[in-house]
Formats: C-alpha cells, structure tokens, sequence
C-alpha cells in the first residue's frame, strides 16, 4: 500500500508515468493499473487540492480491498487453513515451511505453491511460530542441588596396540550453578560404563548433587514419562546408594538441560581435536587433567568472568551431599528365558538355575564377583561370576535325569560297601572293566535298593554270585520273585531220578539181537543164487516167507 501511496502522490504531482516508472522502479504497466483507478475517480496530475500519501491511503483501502486484507487474493489459502493443525504441529517440531509444503502437496493432495503458503504461514501463524522460538531463561539452580548429564560423540580413535578403530563417547556431569564440569571418555555406552561413570564423577567432585537430570537413554531409564519415569534397576540403586534423585529430561527436549548441551562442542573444539593417545587410561587421564586446569579455569560470562573451579571451590563443594563410607558396588541387571536345559546367560557365560523355571523369565543381578538370579523378586541361585563357560549345579536338574552323571564310579563303590560285602563284590567286579553300560549296570543295581531294601539287596547279590550270574538282570529277577532268601539242595548227576532195579536182563530182555556181519553176508549170498535158476518163472509163485 505504501508503494501505490506514493506512485499516486508522484503522478498526481505532474510527473510523467515513465519517469515515475524510473525513479520507484516499477514497470510502466504495473503504474497505469494504479493510475487508472485514480482517473476513473476524477483525478488528474497537477490537481487541487495538493494530496499527500497520507490523503491517499483511504482511498487505495477503497479502490484496492485485496491489498489491506491478502486473504481476498490467495485463492489457495482455504485449502492451507483445512489442516492447520497439522502445520502448526509440524511448525513446533521444527520442521521447515517448505518440506510441510512439500508434505502437503504429496501426502494431502494441497494445491498451491511454496510461495503462497509460506504467506499463508505469515499471515496466519506467525504468532504460532514465533511463540515456539521462545526461550526462558532458567535462573541458576542453587548451589549443589543439580547435575545435568549427557553423553555425546568425540570421534573415532585407532588403539595403536591393536590397529582397531573405536568410536569414542564422552560422558559428562555439570553442575548447574558453578559450571564445573566431568568428563569421562569411554568406548561403549553399556550399562556398566553408565553407572561406572557415575561413580567416578561424584569421586572427581568430592560428593553428589541433589538431583541428576540425564537423558532417557535405556542404561539409565526403561521406560520415559513425563509425571512418572521408570529407571532401571542397576540406575535405581546407584540412586540409592549416593542418595540423589534421578529427574530425565523429556524426550526430545534438549533445553531441559541446557548446562551440559552446551559444553559438547566446546569439548570437542578445546580437548578431543588434534590430540593423540596411546590408551583409554591416558585419555581418561588427560580429560580429567583438561577439566581441572582448562575447562574449570576459563572465564564465564554466566558466572559474572568467575571461573568454574572457584565458584565450585568457593560455593557449591560444601553443599554437596557427602559421599557414602562404603564404597557402590557396580552390579548390572538383565531379564533372561530359563532354556531348556536350564541355564541363562548372562554376558558370555552360562549360569544354571532350578529347572522348575524353565520358560520362565528371571531378573539377572551381575556384580564384578557375583552372578544373583531372582524370580518375582526372590532371589533363587547364586554363582561365582566367570568370564565365559558354563557354571552348572548338577541339583538344578531333575534328580532322574542328572542320575549317571552323578552316581559316579567312586560313588558306586562307597553306596555299595555300605550295603554289603556281596553286593561291594557284584558292582567291584562290574567297574573293573572299561566299558561304560557297566557303570550303568552298578547304578541300576544300586538303585533296587530303593524300591526293595538293603538287605534284600545284599541277599539277591549274594545269592545271584553263588548260582555264577551276578548280573542286574538275575539280580532283579531274584528280588522280583522273592527268591533271595530260598536255598535249594544242590543237584546230583543222575538228576535225582529213581534207580532202576529190574537188571541188565530184564532191561533187554524184549529187545531183538542185531545179527552178525557173518550172517547177514550168508543171507545176502543165498538169495542171488536163487534169482539165477533157469526153471524159476515170473509167473510162478513164491512164498513169503523164502
């Protein structure tokens, strides 16, 4: 409006509209538009009165409506203005007006170009953006009431004893009021570096703060929330241990913790870059060094050009809250499925637990020394902690199914000297040889003692080696049948049958004598003669008996 104010103001004054065009800039066709409606009102140049741009105002507002309200000439606006919603969210996420714009032409069907809704943005939700831009500034926590914690990437390191490059993570507590800060270098954000760094940091302050605002990584918090946040169990008892109040930030909000999201790249610049090491001690030596002489010496501005050191020294180290006597003991906690063969892992090592749980999870409490497994909160099996392996208690399974593993030959022979002599002898004589169903054998001959007795054990042994077959089977036969305690006379060699008191010549005497050699050549002889007579015809009768 102010440029067709003066465009009017010049041609009304007399000059030409080509050297109006010339002196504001503005093409000659774009100045008759202007100037038509000033002639179809009854203007013409070197008019009276004399008119100023301010006399002109009103009457532009009149002739040209569109240009006090743009809504009257974006036809495309209304179209913008159905998803409003959507573009102010995605305004607060930061996202830029063109990719909303691109988003909306591709995922809503919005016509309208990138020019027309960035004016719609503008015009309509200024305010909205702006609003987001805001910043309060926090005022400074009182002395020893807060930490804020962080962790940020250095870069990559090459350990020059294995030639293997490490991305390097910087973990970092400052406290809120003096500025003073820790930083801690380490090669993996597990558990175990999360807790360990803590430790170290409130050693390096001489003391803890009162709260702990960190991020919502999973080392430190299982599940975020705003009103209540639940951190893990390994976080929860360095919490209560040091006695300090764990408060994360909210997701995604890097301003909740302002204090320590500024110092990451100040690290980087003054102590990662361009340096060289020879080991993770030494870097964690020398950023430790790099704290107490060149970050807490510098001069800050928040701190009214007071370094960090002396602030903490001066002010904040008295209000810490002391360290506790006892040292923390460093325990990491992990949820496992009891296997089959009812063992869990934990780290790289293998642990035995009752087999009643298996398919069961269990709570994994792993300490330097110590590995504790807990069910429901009960804790049911304790191991030595080891490096890598198995570590197996052979009570933790069925007593059925761990039986030949340990009722070893040792333990054959001592259950079996306390049963008895001959039974000590059945399973000495079975152990003696090398194969392995013999040992199977002593433990099932063994084990009859349990469904029979002692006695009755000893008993069968005794009786199954008199009879020569000391073997399990003759052994479970004997009790089956209750035999153990029946003697029977030894048998003689006729088989205890009756002798036979008729005599050699009543035993033969119906028994017909087996003829001679001699004789039964005579008769072989005799009968050959008789088929070569020439008066003996075919037709001729013979008697039997001949």
């Amino acid at each position: 409006m102010v440029d067709i104010t003066e465009i009017l103001a010049h041609w009304y004054a007399g000059r030409s509209q080509y050297d109006v065009a010339g002196s504001l800039g503005v093409d000659r066709k774009t100045i008759r538009r202007y100037v038509e409606a000033a002639i179809a009102a009854g203007f013409v140049p070197g008019g009276t009165p004399p008119m100023s741009q301010s006399d002109w105002t009103p009457l532009v507002k009149e002739w040209f409506p569109q240009l006090t309200d743009t809504r009257l000439r974006q036809l495309t606006w209304p179209e913008f203005d159905k998803h409003r919603d959507y573009v102010v969210e995605m305004l607060r996420a930061g996202v830029t007006k063109t990719t909303i714009h691109q988003r909306l032409r591709d995922e809503r069907g919005v016509t309208g170009s990138v020019a027309s809704f960035k004016r719609y943005v503008a015009a309509n939700l200024a305010e909205d953006a702006a609003r987001e831009r805001v910043t309060v500034l926090r005022a400074d926590p009182e002395p020893g009431l807060e930490g804020q914690i962080d962790y940020g990437l250095l870069g990559s390191w090459t350990d020059p004893r294995t030639g293997r490059s490490q991305r390097i993570w910087a973990f970092v507590l400052v406290l809120s009021h003096s500025r003073h800060m820790f930083v801690r270098p380490v090669v993996s954000m597990d558990q175990a570096s999360w807790t360990a760094s803590h430790v170290e940091a409130f050693a390096f302050f001489g003391g803890c703060p009162a709260r702990l605002i960190p991020d919502n990584l999973k080392t430190g918090v299982d599940k975020p929330d705003l009103y209540d946040p639940q951190l893990n169990r390994a976080y929860a008892e360095l919490a209560a241990h040091y006695g300090v109040l764990i408060d994360p930030a909210r997701a995604r909000k890097p301003k909740d913790k302002p204090r320590v999201e500024r110092q990451m790249p100040y690290i980087r610049d003054s102590w990662w870059k361009g340096r060289e090491f020879t080991s993770l001690v030494e870097m964690q030596a020398s950023a430790l060094h790099w704290c107490r002489e060149v970050a807490g010496q510098r001069r800050h501005r928040g701190l009214d050009g007071r370094t960090p050191a002396d602030v903490f020294d001066q002010v904040e180290a008295g209000t810490l809250t002391p360290l506790p006597a006892a040292a923390f003991t460093l325990a990491e906690w992990s949820r496992a499925k009891v296997a089959p063969d009812v063992h869990i892992k934990c780290g790289k090592a293998l642990y035995s637990v009752p087999w009643r749980l298996i398919g069961q999870l269990v709570d994994i409490r792993a300490t330097p020394t110590m590995v504790q497994v807990f069910h429901h909160g009960e804790l049911v099996k304790t191991h030595v902690r080891k490096d890598r392996g198995r570590a197996t208690d052979v009570s933790d399974y069925p007593p059925e199914k761990i039986a030949f593993h340990t009722r070893t030959p040792q333990w054959c022979r001592q259950r079996a000297e306390q049963t008895g002599p001959a039974t000590a002898a059945v399973v000495a004589e079975l152990l003696d040889g090398p194969a392995l169903h013999r040992l199977r054998s002593a433990q099932a001959i063994l084990a009859l003692a349990g469904k029979y007795s002692d006695a009755r054990l000893e008993a069968a042994c005794r009786k199954a080696t008199t009879a020569g077959d000391p073997s399990y089977r003759t052994i479970r036969n004997i009790l089956a049948a209750g035999l153990e305690d029946v003697e029977h006379d030894r048998p003689t060699g006729d088989g205890g049958a009756p002798a036979f008191l008729h005599g050699p010549a009543g035993l033969f005497a119906d028994v017909i004598p087996f003829p001679s050699p001699a004789e039964t050549t005579a008769e072989t002889t005799s009968a050959a003669a008789a088929d070569r007579r020439p008066d003996a015809g075919d037709d001729e009768p013979h008697d039997a008996a001949s």
